[in-house]
Formats: C-alpha cells, sequence, structure tokens
C-alpha cells in the first residue's frame, strides 16, 4: 500500500468501520461507555446495505419487529412500523431516525471508503488507510462491515458494450429510475431478483427474466400492521424481546406461511397424508417435517410437493417446469416474496431459462443467449454477493508480522474464534463474522448480541490495564471444528448445493460452511462463558 503518512494521524481508542445497523449500535454503545471513537463510512449517509440496495420491492425477509433495534426503549416506543417485512424506504428511515435520535452523526465521518488497516506491534495500535490517503491510529477496530455488502459483478457485464441503461439492485439510484414502457432484463433470480421482479413487471412494456437457477421461494404474506397492533406490540417489547433471546434465530413473529412445529418424518407419510397437508397448508407444507433438511430422500420428497404447487399457481406448463428448481431444499438461505410465481402468469412476462442455453454476451441491443438475442433497453443485474467475508477481504488487513487477512482466508478458508476474532489480528473485532449466526438468524438480534459483547470487552480491558486481546490458534482452530460439526448431516453443507453459505457463488473461493448453525440462543450461552471464564481462548497482554 502506498499512502501519505500524516505528520500526526488523528488517536482514536476504537474506529468502527461501516455505519449500518452494527455500527450505529457500536458506536452509540461505545460513546456510552465513554470511549474516544470514530466511524467511518463509504456512502453518503448511514444505513449499510438499506442505503446501497434501492430497488424497487426491496424488503426485508425478518419481521419488522423483530428487525429492530431492542436497546433503546425510547426508540422502540417512538418509532412506527407500518408493515410486515418493512420495505427498503422504511427501514433506511428508521435507521436515519435512531442516528438522529442517538446524535451519531457527529462521529462518523461519510464518503470515506477504508482501503488498509495495518497493525503496529510496537505500540499495539493500528493505523486506518483511506481511498484519499488519509491515516487514522486506533487502539482498537471494530468492522462492522456487513455480510451481504459486497456485490458479486456478473461476468457478461459490460456498460460500454450495451446501448441501453444498466442497472444494479446492488446500488440502485438514489433518485429511482422510471421503467415505464420499456423492455427491462432482469438477471439473476436470488432474493433481490424475486423481489424486483414482480414489481417491474407492472409497468414494464415487457420483462425478460434470465434464470441460471430456479429458486425456491415462500409468501411472505407482507400486510400493513394496525394501530392496534403496534400499541400491542410495544406494551409487551419487553416480551418480545425475551423470546427473540431464547430462539434459534432470533426471531419471534413469523414470516410466511405458519405451520405446525416438526414432529414427524416425511418419509413416514402416505400419498394421501401429504395431499391432506399440502391442501391445508400450501406452500408451508414442505416446512413441516423434522428430516428434510437432513435426509436426502426426504428432502426430494419435499422437492415434489414444492414442484406441484409451482404447476398449481403458472398457467403455462412449459414456463412452470422451468421454474422447478433442481437444487436441494434448504440449500441455500430462504426467499420470500409478494407475488413471484403469479407474475410468470402476465403477457408482458418471459422467463428465459439458461438451463436451455446460456447468456453469451451483452450486445449493443440487449442480451445475446444460445438461445437468440433479446433486445432490451434497461438490464437490472440481481447478481448477488460475495457474502460474509466479501467486505474484509476488499480491504488490505496486515495483522501481526505483516499478515494478510485476505491470504489466510484464502489458503485456510475464514478462520475466526467466535466470529469475532482472527488469531494473528490483535485488537481487531467482527461483528457477526463468518463462524457466527449472522445470516442463519435475525441479523438485527445476533448484531445486539455481538455489539453489547464487544463493548463490555473493551470495558473489561481498560478497567483491567490490557493493551490488547487476541484470539488463540488453539481456540480458533477449536471452533471452526465445532462450527463444522453443527451443519453436519444437513443439506446445505452438501458440496452439490452451491449456496453462498459455503462461498460457492465466488469464484476461486474456498468453499467452506462459514456461517455458525447450532442456532442464537446457543451461540449465546458459549460466549457467556468464554467471558465467564476470564475470556478463555483469548491471550490479554497488559
Amino acid at each position: 500500500m502506498q499512502h501519505s503518512r500524516d505528520t500526526n494521524p488523528a488517536l482514536y481508542d476504537v474506529v468502527v468501520v461501516g455505519a449500518g445497523f452494527s455500527g450505529l449500535y457500536m458506536l452509540h454503545k461505545l460513546r456510552e461507555f465513554g470511549f474516544r471513537v470514530r466511524g467511518f463510512e463509504a456512502a453518503t449517509g448511514v444505513g449499510g446495505t438499506w442505503f446501497w440496495n434501492r430497488y424497487p420491492g426491496a424488503r426485508c425477509d425478518i419481521d419488522s419487529f423483530d428487525y429492530s433495534y431492542g436497546f433503546s426503549e425510547e426508540v422502540q416506543q417512538e418509532w412506527v412500523w407500518t408493515e410486515t417485512n418493512a420495505s427498503q424506504p422504511e427501514i433506511e428511515a428508521y435507521l436515519n431516525f435512531v442516528a438522529d435520535k442517538l446524535d451519531l452523526r457527529r462521529d462518523i465521518t461519510f464518503g470515506t471508503k477504508v482501503v488498509g488497516l495495518r497493525y503496529n506491534e510496537s505500540d499495539f495500535r493500528w493505523t486506518l488507510y483511506t481511498e484519499a490517503g488519509e491515516d487514522f491510529n486506533s487502539t482498537f477496530v471494530v468492522a462492522a462491515t456487513g455480510c451481504l455488502s459486497v456485490p458479486i459483478e456478473h461476468r457478461i457485464c459490460d456498460e460500454e458494450a450495451f446501448g441501453g441503461t444498466t442497472l444494479f439492485t446492488n446500488r440502485f439510484p438514489a433518485e429511482g429510475f422510471d421503467f415505464a414502457g420499456k423492455r427491462v432484463a432482469v438477471v439473476g433470480t436470488g432474493s433481490s431478483g424475486v423481489q424486483v421482479i414482480p414489481v417491474l413487471a407492472e409497468v414494464a412494456s415487457h420483462l425478460y427474466v434470465f434464470q441460471r437457477s430456479a429458486a425456491y421461494t415462500l409468501p411472505a404474506f407482507t400486510r400493513k400492521i394496525s394501530a392496534e397492533e403496534v400499541a400491542d406490540v410495544k406494551a409487551t417489547y419487553a416480551d418480545l424481546r425475551l423470546r427473540q433471546k431464547r430462539h434459534p434465530a432470533g426471531a419471534a413473529r413469523p414470516v410466511g406461511p405458519v405451520v405446525p412445529p416438526p414432529t414427524r418424518r416425511i418419509v413416514d407419510a402416505s400419498a394421501e397424508e401429504l395431499r391432506s397437508a399440502t391442501m391445508e397448508y400450501g406452500w408451508g407444507v414442505t416446512r413441516m417435517w423434522t428430516d428434510v433438511l437432513t435426509n436426502l430422500d426426504a428432502n426430494d420428497i419435499a422437492k415434489q410437493l414444492y414442484a406441484e404447487l409451482i404447476r398449481q399457481v403458472v398457467d403455462d406448463p412449459e414456463v412452470a417446469a422451468s421454474l422447478v428448481p433442481t437444487d436441494l431444499l434448504g440449500c441455500k438461505r430462504q426467499v420470500y416474496d409478494n407475488g413471484y410465481f403469479t407474475t410468470f402468469n402476465r403477457d408482458n412476462v418471459t422467463l428465459v431459462d439458461l438451463r436451455k442455453g446460456g447468456i453469451e454476451k451483452v450486445v449493443a441491443t440487449g442480451i445475446q443467449t444460445a438461445q437468440g438475442t433479446f433486445e432490451v433497453d434497461v438490464i437490472v443485474y440481481a447478481t448477488g454477493f460475495d457474502a460474509m467475508t466479501g467486505a474484509l477481504r476488499k480491504i488490505d488487513v496486515r495483522g501481526r508480522g505483516g499478515l494478510s487477512l485476505r491470504e489466510l482466508w484464502e489458503a485456510k478458508g475464514p478462520l475466526t474464534y467466535l466470529g469475532l476474532q482472527v488469531a494473528g489480528f490483535p485488537n481487531l473485532f467482527l461483528v457477526t463474522g463468518p463462524g457466527s449466526p449472522s445470516v442463519l438468524s435475525n441479523m438485527v438480534a445476533s448484531i445486539e448480541q455481538h455489539v453489547e459483547w464487544i463493548a463490555d470487552c473493551l470495558v473489561y480491558l481498560r478497567d483491567g490495564g490490557y493493551r490488547s486481546i487476541e484470539a488463540t490458534e488453539e481456540a480458533q482452530d477449536k471452533w471452526v471444528d465445532h462450527v463444522a460439526t453443527q451443519v453436519e448431516g444437513r443439506v446445505s453443507a452438501e458440496q452439490s448445493c452451491a449456496s453462498w453459505y459455503l462461498g460457492a457463488n465466488v469464484p476461486g473461493k474456498k468453499r467452506v460452511f462459514m456461517p455458525y448453525a447450532g442456532g442464537l440462543h446457543v451461540y449465546r450461552e458459549k460466549c457467556d462463558d468464554v467471558v465467564t471464564g476470564g475470556y478463555q481462548g483469548f491471550a490479554l497482554d497488559a
């Protein structure tokens, strides 16, 4: 790295990188405890992923009351959610409300991209480098950089070759875009694609959906929240937060189809029982069984039920067949939709099944495939993220002895202890890093647990006169092994499962199941036990 060094770089107790849900709470918590702290954010405003992902139809896949901070009673009582599964504008507005309510902006430097972090062993400090060439020193660094914050560029994206407009769901223009009367292509049918497609179909003259892998998606049943329901939740927030802490995914309120708790194996159910269950529970029928996510035969039965549900909704048999996923059910993160499959019954929507002939290149008039050229005015790329490790892989992080975090993870996979620290990188904390529940849970619940653990740790270090804390290699190795055992026997860990949980969507990325699958409630207890044991697994230097 080449940087012009300031003769007297600013010194902080803690630097927080990122100003989304994680960064905002981390900044507030550390200020509350009297630390000199500074936040750095590449965007021009707060929100993290909810700042960048402004595409039409963008929504949360967690209930709005669950997907909110629980640390401030004042915030809980003043903010009013209007919809379940809140939309992007509402979530961004919420985070701006929090930032203003807690006066957080004064300690955040916006429009500042962090490109490097280097640990200085002689003085137990980190130097942070920005794209503008500025240097800042801090004893501790908290990477609140997000799990889904670094987009993947599709290999065929060629803005110069295309004569129309190119847009990306993960950095959609703040002013929006008028799709009315335009021929539009959407490339990708993951969560972002599933959300944007029904909305664009309503206004585009014609919509072409380029699908490489068919999506398993369930109806979100998004609805308006009545004043009575808001009042009821506000009166019982304490109970809701307690139920979150006890829930494996940190979610107290259900999303999507509601079904009875699983008690039976699908392989033991008769054909008549399966028909009856499908009629009663519809799209929820695949979630009613104990063995679907652990037994391949059971998974195949559930896949057949799901395929039949698609055929019941989609009018054209050929289109319905193309929309049937071939992946294992449960392989990828659950997607929720609002009218996805019925969209393909519209006369102005064409599904381009890339399994019948892939994309070759972008041309001036549109997209050329092995099936022919599709002429469009706008291409929208909804092609996903370099999940969980992407943000830190983008930053040149150098720890003890110049050890590169990027090179370490590329060679050995995303090693961490508790998803909180990496051996060889003292005083660097990760919020919801690989090896923590993160994306297998309600992210806000996971974030709050991590922020509070880190803040309490920093207070412990300050009060005890410690200059540094570092995960030991032994504890890290044991944790990595433990994380691996939690997913053994699950379809999501099958090597045939090309999910971003495994990093399979990023060419060259080492395949390792990254999140902790043992449940947020169990993980929380393990983190508490580490503290009770005197920060067992960490080396503290006075």
